[in-house]
């Protein structure tokens, strides 16, 4: 995620947002320009250059064609590679500037707008440099350059009339680009501070989940001691009080409670020992499910549930992370939480694929969610029991999956959908490995 997110960010925001923004600037200008050389030449009878101009607006659509083929290579895009693009376009636009009157040509102020949108992506040196570059070009266009012809004695138009008109259009055409392009930028870096946000919480809410898993891991093997002395001590106490059938009953009760204890043990070491592999187990979605809905069972007897397993999705091959499992059943326990409130049981499970997702719906029928909390606060809301974890470890998973986690309200209660994308969770066979049930 790390490298991937700054990478992304990079593109959207530095040397390589600038490129894009530059390009399409390119294309403006070119139709621009080219228009503005036949608009003088031919309609105001202008006599001008027109063979130098041309050669210099071909150029610049060649260096375009090339741009746009850099922009597609998968190597990102440097910023003294933007520099160069930058310096390209003032160099074709003092080129032409040259031929159109240098320095006295309303359209020289053009030359700023490459150092605004520099001044949005790049570094403070890159800025300079390509400041310094237009300086130069504008003190270079003060003393040599091709004085503009006088317009004929029959144009519509004069000397003083055709700068101020000049000098509009610069304006409107200069506002128009700093308005769009810089606003663009802008709303790209918006987007990520508020990314960079978001990984700091998550980084924040992964460093308490890995907390509490290490305390899971130290408490595991220190409670491995009293089962065991438990699990022994209980037969012989059974034996000793054989004839009193209720205390033996406790007693059974007893057995199976500490059982039913080292068996959640075993399975927090086959778990961790499962991340640790990294090898996902292979099911079909139809014995996922089943096998989730059997550990379900047993942790809420109590619970009624509806399962709704589309045909098409039962077939489908996964390769099931170790969390998944825990994810599922997570949401399940919380569904049923919240149906208690409502003097129910009653909770329900659709499984659904569309459009290349895994759609995993659990269903209850409790208060439903209040609209102004976060995910994050949900798993506290409303509750009265359990330690409040259980959506931001199955929202951890979820998203550690390429996948999200998605609280609405649903006629008479809530709905939590656990969506995941098939491309990394479907396996791309169809081979399956058999596991112990929970």
């Amino acid at each position: 995620m790390g490298y991937r997110s700054r990478q992304a960010q990079l593109q959207r925001t530095g040397p390589a947002a600038l490129a894009r923004t530059l390009a399409w600037l390119r294309l403006c200008a070119i139709s621009g320009q080219s228009l503005a050389v036949f608009f003088c030449s031919l309609w105001m009878h202008l006599s001008i250059p027109l063979l130098p101009l041309l050669v210099g607006i071909g150029a610049l659509a060649i260096f375009s064609v090339f741009a746009a083929w850099r922009l597609t290579q998968p190597a990102p895009m440097r910023e003294w590679e933007t520099i160069v693009h930058v310096g390209a376009d003032t160099l074709v636009l003092g080129y032409l500037l040259y031929f159109t009157g240098g320095a006295s040509n309303p359209f020289i102020m053009l030359l700023l707008v490459p150092i605004a949108l520099s001044a949005a992506a790049l570094s403070v040196p890159a800025v300079l440099a390509i400041a310094t570059l237009a300086g130069v070009a504008y003190l270079a266009l003060l003393v040599w350059y091709v004085p503009l012809p006088e317009p004929p004695q029959d144009a519509f138009i004069g000397d003083i009339a055709l700068y101020i008109a000049g000098m509009g259009v610069n304006f409107v055409i200069s506002a128009l680009l700093l308005g769009f392009f810089i606003n663009t930028l802008a709303r790209n870096l918006r987007r990520q501070q508020t990314e960079m946000q978001r990984v700091r919480e998550r980084a924040l809410r992964d460093e308490g989940i890995l907390a509490i898993a290490t305390q899971a891991a130290g408490a595991a093997h220190e409670l491995n001691t009293p089962l065991s002395t438990m699990r022994t001590l209980l037969p012989e106490l059974q034996r000793e009080h054989a004839n009193d059938l209720a205390l033996s009953d406790d007693l059974q009760l007893l057995r199976d409670q500490v059982d039913r204890c080292r068996t959640i043990l075993r399975e927090m070491v086959a778990f961790g020992k499962a991340q640790l592999s990294q090898e996902p187990e292979r099911h079909t979605v139809q014995r996922f499910i089943n096998s989730c809905l059997e550990r379900f069972q047993l942790l809420r007897p109590e619970a009624e549930l509806t399962l709704d397993i589309q045909p098409d999705a039962a077939d489908v091959v996964l390769r099931t992370p170790p969390g998944l499992r825990h994810a599922l059943i997570n949401l399940l326990n919380n569904a049923v939480d919240a149906s208690e409130m409502k003097q129910t049981a009653a909770v329900s499970l659709d499984v659904r694929v569309q459009a290349g997702w895994l759609e995993l719906t659990v269903r209850d029928h409790g208060p439903g969610f209040d609209e102004d909390l976060e995910l994050a606060q949900l798993g506290l809301s409303q509750k009265v029991s359990g330690l409040g974890i259980g959506l931001a470890l199955a929202e951890a998973t979820a998203e550690r999956l390429d996948g999200e986690l998605i609280a609405d309200n649903y006629k008479d209660g809530a709905q939590m959908c656990l969506r995941l994308p098939l491309a990394v969770v479907a396996a791309s066979d169809n081979q399956v490995t058999r596991s112990p049930a929970p």
